[in-house]
């Protein structure tokens, strides 16, 4: 448990403490809503500010803007970036509370003679590591992974329970892995003959940088020939398929459930929100923000907000709007010769 006055947090991590801090003592980081006068929060969106007043925790993170209003409540941390400071906050706690791994190999792992494990790395219950693996410095495998033939792993890795690297897979440093990933498996490749499908070995890897983070139950499939590439800083969230051939650039952020298809170029500081489809094949530029649920069928060449969701409504009116959409092309085309009759019109009668 911990238990931290105000100013040993200010020396840890910065910002101005301001308000009666007195005795106050931090056990626990909670949500705004329901804060106790043991808790610390933060406040990063001006349109909460009045609810400063009747905000009970012993301690706000707040920005510069809401600093008088958050000190005539008590105590407050005065940051430029609130939500920043939380993160970085949840880091410190983190490393306070969670118990660390043992290091060495569990009697229960499989572990080739020629994998190269590090002395201070954590092999967990049930794991097996192949033939040529390398597992780095301070790196935790959980409890039934699989860690595939000439893997490497980085150090300061961090891999939950069943989370699987088939081989030859290469994985940076400071990599955070959820449960049920799976780096590496097949790409979705199959060659259309005599009305049945023929398999195209996929036989290339998979190479991600560092400091990456993937969620629970998100798949990165190998290369056909070349490998797929995520690139340092990636966030990918659980539920997410990145087909073969894909590269991510760097510190792109993906939500869950989106889907990228073969061989897709995704920039660096990309953002794709929640169930957003990209087809194979497409470049995405730097710095494109794409809206949650966009199917995104050509390329994206130019930094920007992109948006492709039909709006929900209740169901006649949906039909009726998507029989619209469908004479669409048809409407432009009278539209057209309508003008173009118009303007014959007023060349023939000298009108202007």
């Amino acid at each position: 448990m911990v238990d931290v006055g105000l100013p040993d947090l200010v020396a840890a991590l910065g910002g101005e403490l301001t308000g009666d801090a007195g005795a106050v003592r931090i056990t626990r980081i909670g949500p705004f809503d329901g804060a106790t006068p043991d808790t610390i929060t933060f406040l990063s969106n001006p349109r909460l500010a009045p609810q400063l007043v009747d905000c009970r925790a012993g301690c706000v993170i707040v920005g510069p803007a809401q600093r008088d209003a958050a000190a005539l409540r008590g105590a407050a941390i005065v940051t430029p970036d609130p939500y920043l400071y939380f993160a970085k906050l949840t880091q410190w706690w983190a490393k306070r509370t969670r118990v660390p791994a043992a290091a060495g190999v569990h009697p229960s792992a499989l572990v080739d003679p020629s994998a190269q494990i590090a002395p201070s790395a954590t092999i967990g219950a049930l794991t097996v590591v192949e033939a040529g693996a390398i597992v780095g410095e301070r790196t935790v495998i959980g409890a039934h992974g699989f860690i595939g033939r000439d893997t490497r792993i980085g150090d300061d890795c961090r891999f939950a329970a069943r989370v699987t690297v088939n081989e030859r897979c290469r994985i940076g440093a400071r990599g955070v892995l959820h449960s049920g990933v799976v780096i590496g498996a097949d790409g979705f490749g199959f060659a259309p003959t005599e009305g049945r499908w023929e398999k195209i070995e996929q036989l290339g890897a998979v190479q991600i940088g560092d400091d990456v983070d993937i969620g629970a139950n998100t798949c990165v499939d190998r290369g056909a020939l070349g490998d797929t590439v995520i690139g340092n800083g990636v966030k990918l969230d659980n539920l997410i398929q990145i087909g073969h051939n894909v590269r991510i650039g760097d510190h792109s952020a993906l939500a869950g459930c989106v889907g990228v298809a073969g061989s897709a170029v995704i920039g660096k500081h990309v953002m794709m929100g929640g169930a957003a489809m990209i087809a194979g094949h497409l470049e995405i530029a730097d710095h494109v923000f794409i809206s949650g649920g966009t199917l995104v069928s050509h390329s994206i060449k130019k930094a920007g907000h992109y948006t492709g969701v039909f709006p929900i409504d209740d169901n006649a009116a949906w039909e009726k709007n998507a029989a619209t959409l469908r004479n669409l092309h048809r409407l432009r085309e009278r539209v057209r010769l309508l003008e173009r009759a118009a303007a014959e019109k007023n060349e023939t009668t000298g009108t202007p």
